[in-house]
Order: C-alpha cells, then structure tokens, then sequence
C-alpha cells in the first residue's frame, strides 16, 4: 500500500465517519489545539471533555491564561493528572506572550516548555495546516499493527522507525483531517483491546489483521514491580474545625497543589505538633489506602489530630491555610487529597 493509498483510504472513512464534533473541532484556532493536545496526553477523550470546556471558559484565550495565577490554574486542573502540563501550559503561555504571537515553526514550538515533536506537529497540522507528522498513542498503536511492528514505543530506536512511517504517510493536502483522521483510526477502530478490525478502511493491508496478532502490537512495556512507599497524611482540625493544608513544592509529584502535610511515621507527625506547640486533645489514625503513581505505589495513612488552641504557629506565608469545606472547588487539590477531604465531611470526622 502507497503513500497515497493510505491517505486516500483514511480520509474516505474520515469524512463518513470520523469524530467532528468534539469540543477543540469547534472555533479552531492554535491556543484551543495545542490545549486540547496536552489534555489528550495520557488522557482519554471522554475524561478531557467536562475539563476543556471549564477550563477555556475560565481561561478563553493565550492572554487570560498568561496572565492568570498558577494557582488558579492548577485548580482547573486538578483531578486530570500529570500536574507538569498544566504548569508548563502557564508557563508557555507567559513565553509566547512575550513573544507577541504563536510560534508556526517547529523549532519555535519545541522551545517553549512542555511541547513535544508530537504535540508540535499536531498543533501546526491542525491550526496552521502546515504538514508535520505526529505520533501520539493512537498512532503508533495503528502504525505498529498496520506494519507488524514488534517492540515497547517506549524505546527511542523502536520510535525513530514509527517516525520515519509517520512522516512518509502524512500528506501535504488536508493535513488537519488526515491528522484528526489517524487519531480517531486509533481512538475509535484500532483500540488496544478488542479492535474493530471489520469496520477499518485498512484492514487488508494490516498485517496483524491478516495473521491474527492485533493483541500483540504493540508490544507491552516490560514488567516491573513498582516500590511501595508510605506516608502519613496528617489532618489537623483547628477549633473551628477547619483542616490545615500546605502548598507543595512547585516541582515534582503534585508540584503547586494544595496538600496535607506528609510525614514517615506517626511519631514524626506528633513530634511536629509538639514544635510548634498544639494542644491535642484527640488524634486516631484511618485506614490506610493506596494511590498509584506510573513509577511506584503510595500508601498513605490519615492521622487525624484535634487541636485546642487556634493557632497560628504552624503558617508560613502564602505556603498554607486553614481549609474548610467550602473551599474545596476553589483550591488546586490533588485527586486523592480531595476524595480524603470529601470522606471527612461527608462522615463529619470532626470531633
């Protein structure tokens, strides 16, 4: 199969069947794709949707966003995951600010932070139609069964090939169907499990159609057992049964949220509140639970502590506040954080 068989085949089943109503289709422009493109990575459709359409109604535009405060951002962000896109989008939309205009090159896109070759490619595809091939997920799923593939995407040889394939079938002409095209062959046909090989416009040409290997491709990445790490999550009800929180570093895991404070074990948690001089009048522990991360396993544990005294021994300036309920859709929180407080007031674990 050519080239432009491929494309031709494609953009046949496109235009019947393909996916044109999602909510970045709508008012196309390069700030609405290369938002939706970040939400997309790691992300599934169906779960980026409710998130797009709150977050471009609060942040309309590159401008709004710029000038927006990180924290207002994150809250927007919060429950989605992967916390890095959203700081990188702020501080990207800071950068092409500056600039005075969007970057329409790919060098130009790769150096603002948080943009990859993909994203690149399916930001200058769709809003400026300029072809570039990309290789998000969808893709490389396609591709590695149409070619018969073997080998884990994630390794950098084994991606310089889906390159290479993605580039020779991108077309110059109708770029931003064919690359809404590819996607939606991967997203809707070509699932991880259980494709629908009968409804796919290039099912004779796919060789693990033919051999019967569709589960195979592409290969899984390698097993490892993931380490187990444990915390203690201390929950301190003041006497006005407000619940003390702290900002977490603006880098790495839930870089920029709102956090209980987290401790090795429970002495080392009583230990902090006797520093700084809390009056406990009652503390009992939960069970524990279990958030996983894509590089280990967290097993935290609620401590929650009563105090008697309000007290303002334990703040430091714009790092932490005396959170309570009301709060909780205004506040960057991190989605196990949140389902904790959301447990606590619902049963009213407050004394």
């Amino acid at each position: 199969m050519t080239p432009a068989q491929f494309q031709h085949r494609l953009l046949t089943w496109f235009d019947q069947y393909g996916r044109k109503n999602l909510p970045w289709q709508q008012d196309i422009n390069p700030y609405r794709v290369w938002l939706s493109e970040t939400m997309l990575q790691q992300t599934q459709v169906a779960t980026v949707i409710p998130y797009f359409l709150v977050f471009t109604k609060k942040f309309p535009n590159l401008e709004q966003l710029a000038a927006a405060d990180i924290d207002d951002v994150l809250q927007h962000w919060a429950g989605l995951g992967y916390y890095a896109r959203a700081r990188n989008l702020h501080k990207a939309a800071q950068a092409i600010t500056g600039l005075g205009y969007f970057p329409d090159t790919l060098d130009g896109l790769l150096a603002l932070p948080g943009i990859g070759q993909s994203t690149a490619g399916a930001i200058l595809s769709i809003a400026f139609n300029d072809s570039h091939p990309i290789l998000d997920g969808n893709v490389k799923r396609v591709l590695t069964r149409l070619y018969g593939i073997s080998g884990w995407p994630g390794y950098a040889q084994f991606n310089k090939t889906l390159w290479v394939l993605s580039r020779e079938l991108t077309p110059k002409e109708r770029v931003a169907d064919y690359t809404q095209a590819i996607m939606d062959l991967g997203a809707t046909l070509c699932t991880r499990s259980k494709p629908l090989c009968l409804a796919c416009p290039v099912a004779d040409y796919c060789i693990a159609n033919n051999s019967g290997t569709t589960s195979t491709y592409p290969s899984r990445k390698p097993s490892k057992t993931l380490p187990v790490k444990q915390s203690i999550w201390l929950v301190l009800h003041n006497p006005n049964r407000h619940i003390w929180l702290e900002k977490r570093p603006p880098t790495g895991i839930w870089g920029g949220l709102w956090s209980l404070p987290e401790f090795a074990s429970i002495a080392e948690a009583e230990d902090w509140c006797l520093s700084r001089k809390l009056s406990i009048s009652q503390q009992y522990i939960l069970p524990s639970k279990r958030h996983t991360f894509s590089h280990y396993h967290l097993d935290y544990t609620p401590l929650i502590v009563h105090i008697e005294n309000l007290t303002n021994n334990v703040m430091e300036a714009n790092q932490s506040l005396w959170y309570n309920s009301a709060d909780i859709d205004r506040l960057g929180l991190a989605a196990p954080i949140k389902s904790l407080l959301q447990q606590l007031n619902t049963q009213n674990i407050r004394g």
